[in-house]
């Protein structure tokens, strides 16, 4: 029964994967069917839902967050922040080391904002047009702006997957970026090597593209604006409470959109619940995005997702799955079966957040010290799900520059972290 069950959940994630249809209606179909299985087993119809709820009630932390994050994403786009950054981070780029900086400077901005999908429509697209005109072969450019948006969405203070991680976990999302920075430092340095290398070896031309001309149309680029980005790190190397210091630049953007940008109180109301808008085309394309609309898919899938993890528990559907994670975590060690299921939960969930809940579902009992298991995680589901080639963790970005599926094969950041943790066996 367990087994059917599992098989016609990842059935319906399957179609719609290939129907093009929202994951949300496949999450809505595995909470009826993991409620059906719940009545199966003897539990009531008021026990099932309070089950559910208690599972929703573990993240409700970072739905909170979630709703700061798009606030702070929009805020950011409308006070110049992004643009300012962006300007002065392009004119590093020449055409010899131009994949190298696409790696650093996604990197950078990922880990400024905490999203990948944020930063491939920002940065990301901003690096594929300057490749393109300078004629890097966009499957190049791909890959590295896929590893470089992961590395931020991994381990930013503000990182929705990082704070996911951290609630699961109950760990400290400050204490949990220190092993980050721990076990991605020999990754980190390779791929800035390989990505230097095939720098020097792929074909380009000269050509350049001035971002400060075509930002200026819509912002005033005064290095003011660059504020609510120094007031977050700041907070966050002082360990302020991720929530109080995405407050607090959220605080310090305002009179940057009132003043400096020239917004109304209204307009900038409207610009946090439904994000920034352009009112030029080509900016548009590249800067449009965030605000709390933004954030309510994504909002929807933790909480559909978190539905059933009380659920699992009590009913027992995955214990047959973790019994089988076990005996391999027995023969081949915990980080090792960890990675395991993170490729086959990223290949069913189809979705970085699901996947994370998943893992954390079948492989929390691999370690005894929550922070090995948070570190797992983030060495493991985090960076294989946007490997998946049909999951939207690799899929939205590549879009978002037009770069094609093979890239994910030059994303060598996201292979590179997993495989040394492999090497160190711990």
């Amino acid at each position: 029964m367990e087994w059917l069950v599992l098989g016609l959940f990842c059935g319906g994630l399957i179609l719609c994967l290939l129907l093009d249809w929202s994951i949300l209606y496949a999450l809505l179909v595995g909470l009826l069917l993991f409620l059906l299985y719940g009545r199966r087993k003897g539990f009531g119809w008021k026990a099932l839902l309070g089950m559910a709820l208690a599972g929703v009630k573990t993240v409700k932390n970072i739905l909170i967050t979630f709703l700061l994050i798009g606030v702070l994403t929009a805020l950011w786009r409308a006070a110049g922040t992004i643009p300012v950054i962006v300007c002065y981070a392009a004119k590093l780029i020449r055409p010899g080391v131009f994949l190298l900086m696409t790696f650093l400077l996604n990197a950078a901005v990922s880990v400024l904002t905490g999203t990948s999908f944020g930063t491939a429509a920002t940065m990301g697209v901003i690096c594929a047009t300057m490749g393109g005109v300078m004629g890097v072969p966009v499957v190049l450019t791909g890959g590295a702006v896929l590893s470089g948006v992961f590395f931020g969405d991994r381990c930013s203070p503000v990182s929705t997957s990082a704070l996911l991680v951290a609630e699961l976990t109950k760990t400290s999302i400050f204490d949990n970026i220190k092993r980050m920075v721990r076990t991605a430092l020999v990754p980190f340095l390779v791929s800035c090597a390989v990505y230097a290398l095939l720098g020097r070896l792929a074909p380009h031309g000269e050509g350049t593209l001035d971002l400060g001309a075509l930002f200026s149309r819509e912002f005033d680029l005064s290095l003011w604006a660059a504020i609510p980005a120094a007031v977050i790190l700041i907070l966050s190397l002082l360990r302020v409470n991720v929530k109080l210091a995405m407050g607090a630049s959220i605080l310090s953007a305002v009179p940057l959109c009132l003043w400096l940008q020239g917004c109304s109180p209204l307009s900038l109301l409207q610009v946090a619940l439904v994000g920034f808008a352009a009112a030029d085309a080509q900016v548009a394309a590249m800067l449009d995005g965030g605000g709390v609309v933004s954030m309510l898919r994504v909002g929807a899938i933790v909480c559909l997702s978190s539905s059933y993890s009380v659920l699992f528990q009590k009913t027992g559907l995955l214990d047959q799955v973790k019994g089988a994670i076990g005996r391999l975590a027995h023969r081949t060690g915990p980080f090792f079966a960890t990675l395991v299921t993170s490729a086959l939960a990223g290949m069913v969930a189809c979705n970085q957040s699901l996947t994370i809940l998943l893992v954390h579902q079948l492989c929390r009992e691999l370690r005894d010290d929550p922070s090995d298991t948070a570190i797992d995680l983030e060495d493991t589901a985090v960076v294989v799900a946007p490997l998946v080639p049909w999951s939207i963790a690799g899929a939205v970005p590549l879009s978002a520059v037009g770069a094609p599926g093979i890239s994910v094969l030059l994303a060598c950041y996201l292979y590179l972290l997993p495989i040394w943790r492999l090497v160190k066996r711990k």
